[in-house]
C-alpha cells in the first residue's frame, strides 16, 4: 500500500470492479477467507496469512466508510467537524490548484503521482493521502475542490470512501491525527531510486538519485551538463517546504484546541467512530 514503485504489481487492484459492481465484497472476503484455511491446511508461513488478514479488515474498512456517506450525506460538502469552518474556505489559491493539478509544483513525488493519475486513473493508497495532504496543508487548498477533482479521476470512486478520506487527510473531523506528509521523506522512503518519478517527470530522468527529492538544489552547473533547467524544464517549488509545514500545522493544532472543535469531535466520534470488533 506505500510504495508507487511496487503497488501496481503488489495491490489486489480490485477497486474498480468492486466500484462498478463486477464483483461483489461478499466474494471478495468468502475468496479471501478459503484462501487463508488452505495456506493454514498447508502450513504456509510465508507471510501470506498476515497479508490476508490485513486485505481482510480493509474489506471491512470499505464498508466502514460507505455507510458514514449513508448515514451523513453532507460530509460530501461540509466538514464534518463544523469547528472548522472558515479554516480555508477564504485562502483559495488558484494558481497553486493549477500546479497542483497538472504535477507543475515542483515536488518530485507530488508530481509523479499527479501525472500518473491522469493518466492512469488510479494511485496506491499512501500515494492518494500524500497528494491530499500535500494539497490541504502544504498549498493549504480547500478539501472540497480537490475532492472534485480528484473524484473525476478515479476509476474506483466509492464517494463514501473518497470523502471520508478527504476530510480525514485534510484534518477537518477533529478526532483523527493530524498527518503531514513530508514530500521529500516519501521520496527516501518509497521512491529512493526514482523507477516511478523517472517513469512519470522525464524531466527529471538524468537527475541523480540524491537529488530527486530536491532537484532545485542541483548546483547551476551540474543541471546544465545534465540539460535540466530548474525553473525552466522543470518548475521550482512553488512553497518553501519546511515554511509550508510550520505554517499549516501550527494552524491546525490552534483550530483543534478550540472549545467549539473539541466539542463538536465528541458528536462526531460518537456518531462515526469505529466501534471494533464484535465478539460473538
Amino acid at each position: 500500500m506505500s510504495s508507487p514503485v511496487t503497488a501496481f504489481e503488489s495491490s489486489s487492484r480490485l477497486s474498480p470492479y468492486l466500484t462498478w459492481g463486477n464483483i461483489s465484497i461478499k466474494q471478495v472476503y468468502q475468496a479471501s477467507v478459503q484462501c487463508a484455511k488452505e495456506l493454514k491446511a498447508e502450513r504456509v508461513s510465508n507471510g501470506w496469512l498476515g497479508s490476508l488478514s490485513s486485505f481482510q479488515s480493509r474489506l471491512r474498512w470499505h464498508c466502514h466508510f460507505i455507510q458514514k456517506l449513508e448515514d451523513e450525506p453532507g460530509l460530501e460538502f461540509y466538514n464534518a467537524n463544523p469547528g472548522f469552518d472558515g479554516l480555508r474556505e477564504d485562502e483559495f489559491n488558484k494558481d497553486f490548484f493549477e500546479a497542483w493539478k497538472h504535477g507543475q509544483t515542483g515536488y518530485s513525488l507530488i508530481d509523479a503521482c499527479m501525472r500518473c493519475l491522469k493518466e492512469t486513473g488510479w494511485l496506491n493508497f499512501r500515494m492518494r493521502a500524500m497528494v491530499t495532504s500535500f494539497a490541504s496543508y502544504h498549498l493549504w487548498l480547500h478539501w472540497r475542490e480537490t475532492g472534485l477533482y480528484l473524484g473525476k479521476l478515479w476509476i474506483d470512486d466509492e464517494p463514501g470512501i473518497h470523502w471520508s478520506q478527504m476530510q480525514m487527510q485534510s484534518g477537518v473531523t477533529g478526532i483523527d491525527t493530524v498527518r503531514i506528509y513530508s514530500p521529500e521523506k516519501q521520496v527516501l522512503d518509497q521512491d529512493p531510486k526514482g523507477i516511478f518519478i523517472r517513469q512519470w517527470v522525464p524531466e527529471l530522468a538524468n537527475v541523480p538519485d540524491q537529488y530527486l527529492a530536491q532537484p532545485h538544489t542541483m548546483p547551476p552547473m551540474m543541471q546544465g551538463m545534465l540539460g535540466v533547467d530548474i525553473g525552466k524544464d522543470y518548475p521550482a517549488p512553488i512553497v518553501d517546504s519546511k515554511k509550508a509545514y510550520q505554517l499549516a500545522k501550527r494552524r491546525m493544532f490552534e483550530a483543534k484546541g478550540g472549545v467549539r472543535v473539541r466539542r463538536e469531535a465528541q458528536k462526531v466520534l460518537e456518531k462515526h467512530g469505529s466501534r471494533g470488533r464484535r465478539r460473538e
